[in-house]
């Protein structure tokens, strides 16, 4: 295992990279690598093939031509991670819920972090694809950190999105602790409805104003008006942000929502990178 460089995440002592091996992971294989160099973590590389009564009756040969070729790509990433001094684990899952495939993984492992794509393929293969992305993101007992394929982090803006809720706080929390380690510059947005809800929104971001000035770092605050996810789609292209930091449920979601879907949308949405955080209570 390559030695620690500079860590932008206190604890990452294991990463988790879910992966299809396309182009569309790209972007997450490029920076699980980068993050387990730097924080010197055990790399785990995972795929998941679905299974289905009707692949094994009437398509053999399309499984096992399409297991060769996730195993094949899996080898491709050890070797990426070995040239960077990277030891990498690989693990190909087959089962019908490849989501609760990646979640148990997670659990099983203690992993600090899963990482991954924000589109996949199609075919057997499906990681990274809506529904399984979000479910993993509902379910993962840590941080996961969602990557478009062109998105690089690196750490010079954050916009942290916050609306009060205990996750949101964590999220505000993880955002500050990288700024003062990377020296980024931290923007808080609270969007609001309407005019009525100036006064919770200019609160909200205030908090996190505080937080940041008890470690020394400025925030900047901003209110917008209109949906959550569009101001903050929006505030992320229009300044430069290469990461967003998120709760992973609002004040009024369920465990089966994710902030009333603002934080499912923003990742559908957000040029840059989105790392999810819970509430150390709600951590496994």
């Amino acid at each position: 295992m390559g030695s620690a460089q500079f860590c932008p995440i206190g604890k990452l002592e294991k990463v988790l990279l879910a992966t299809d091996g396309s182009a569309f992971s790209e972007g997450a294989i490029r920076e699980a690598i980068s993050f387990a160099k730097k924080c010197s973590s055990k790399l785990y590389a995972m795929s998941v093939m679905e299974t289905n009564p009707e692949y094994e009756t009437t398509s053999v040969n399309v499984f096992e031509k399409e297991e060769s070729e996730a195993l094949a790509r899996l080898a491709s990433i050890k070797a990426r991670a070995a040239e960077e001094g990277l030891a990498c684990e690989t693990i190909l899952h087959e089962g019908v819920e490849p989501y609760q495939a990646i979640v148990d993984e997670a659990a099983e492992k203690r992993v600090d972090m899963i990482v991954i794509g924000r589109r996949g393929r199609s075919g057997l293969l499906k990681v990274l694809m809506g529904e399984v992305a979000s479910k993993v993101i509902a379910h993962a007992p840590c941080k996961v950190l969602v990557v478009p394929r062109a998105a690089r982090i690196e750490h010079k803006t954050l916009l942290i999105s916050t609306d009060g809720s205990a996750h949101s706080t964590a999220a505000a929390t993880e955002a500050v602790a990288i700024a003062k380690r990377c020296g980024s510059t931290i923007i808080a947005l609270s969007a609001m409805r309407d005019k009525s809800e100036e006064q919770e929104a200019r609160s909200l971001v205030r908090k996190v104003v505080e937080l940041g000035q008890r470690e020394g770092l400025a925030v900047e605050a901003l209110t917008p008006v209109g949906r959550p996810y569009d101001a903050i789609v929006e505030t992320a292209g229009g300044r430069g942000v290469d990461l967003i930091v998120m709760g992973t449920f609002g004040k009024t979601g369920l465990k089966k929502l994710l902030m009333g879907s603002t934080t499912e949308k923003v990742i559908g949405k957000a040029g840059c990178a989105v790392l999810i955080v819970k509430a150390a209570s709600e951590e496994m």
